[in-house]
């Protein structure tokens, strides 16, 4: 994503996190992604990072950040590796976020800490195997027995469902019918390990090999009936609410994913050699690798003006940070900021 009209702090938060990509994740994903394996260790240096609280405030051990800082982090770890940003937006954009925003003091208080520090992660159960992301189609029922809902159903491509640090799945479920006759769906918090849940092998995928997908089922799954999150026969509206704000973060995944193939292609453009001399020297690539990079470069303007206004419930805003003072802790955040040079520039 383009520095030119980022705040000094957003700038500072990219710089890092590029850093990290490239110093951290960069020399050994690769192993991971042969052997398929969930990134742990980056995950919890993420998490001391910050990264993970980037959009939660400073309550809950947050960055009391915004939605632009949490979709910069995204796009500069997808710039190295596009399965370790999917980890991330997944357990902040759709395991925490909801708890977040629906979810009551002691749900938060129960789980939130834990996610926003990365030493857990949250999933987001809505797909199924016969409606794909169609929340309307959802089959999975839930109902209530005494102080417990009883769960039965089953989820399909869950990201973030089967890990070692997975804490809670979050599952739309039918819970009721409503007056005229549609179907009453509510979001009901599945903690990981619960009696009846049962874990389907990992997929086996042609890429984001190191992010965790699994297919779930429930039988007879009982949790307390305070674990509903938000209201009862909002959970279509809730989850459609978290898709709009995730698909956002997914869009600055793919904008890092593209601007990483143009760091690629200059790479083997400079390194591959043709009649003498490098293959960047020829005007015909040059001109493809400008033009590619200029796609990439432009292709951030949506989630830099478009972000949801109310996407973090502990925003700040700009006259505050403005207004801090000047003895304050410096960010963590706060190094010094990198250009990218021109595509054209490193081509020549």
């Amino acid at each position: 994503m383009s520095e030119y009209g980022l705040s000094e702090e957003h700038q500072a938060l990219t710089a890092m996190v590029r850093r990290f990509a490239t110093e951290v994740i960069a020399p050994q994903i690769g192993d991971l992604y042969v052997k398929e394996e969930f990134p742990y260790e980056i995950v919890a240096q993420l998490g001391e990072l910050g990264i993970f609280g980037l959009p939660f405030g400073e309550e809950w051990g947050g960055q009391g950040g915004d939605y632009l800082a949490f979709c910069l982090a995204i796009e500069e770890i997808a710039r190295i590796d596009s399965s370790v940003a999917a980890t991330l937006e997944a357990a902040v954009g759709l395991g925490s976020v909801p708890l977040m925003r629906f979810g009551t003091d002691a749900q938060k208080k129960q789980w939130l800490p834990d996610l926003v520090a990365g030493r857990t992660v949250g999933a987001f159960g809505l797909t199924e195997p016969d409606g794909g992301s169609d929340a309307g189609a959802t089959r999975t029922t839930a109902r209530l027995d005494g102080d417990q809902w009883v769960i039965n159903g089953s989820k399909a491509f869950i990201t973030n469902s089967g890990t070692d640090i997975t804490s809670i799945i979050t599952v739309t479920a039918v819970t009721g019918q409503k007056a005229n006759g549609g179907k009453e769906i509510s979001a009901i918090i599945v903690p990981a390990g619960t009696a009846g849940l049962t874990v389907a092998p990992k997929y086996s995928k042609v890429g984001w090999n190191c992010s965790d997908t699994h297919a779930l089922s429930f039988d007879d799954v009982r949790v307390p009936a305070d674990n509903l999150l938000g209201e009862r026969g909002r959970g279509y509206a809730q989850f459609l609410q978290t898709l709009d704000e995730g698909r956002i973060a997914i869009s600055a995944l793919g904008v890092g994913l593209a601007q990483g193939c143009v760091d690629e292609c200059v790479k083997y453009a400079q390194e591959r050699s043709a009649f003498g001399q490098p293959i960047a020297k020829y005007q015909s690539i040059a001109f493809k690798i400008a033009d590619m990079q200029t796609r990439a470069h432009t292709s951030p303007v949506p989630p830099i003006t478009t972000p949801p206004s109310d996407f973090s419930p502990a925003r700040i805003s700009s006259e505050k940070r403005r207004s801090r003072s000047s003895t304050a802790p410096r960010s963590r955040w706060t190094t010094r900021g990198t250009r990218r040079r021109s595509t054209a520039a490193m081509a020549s």
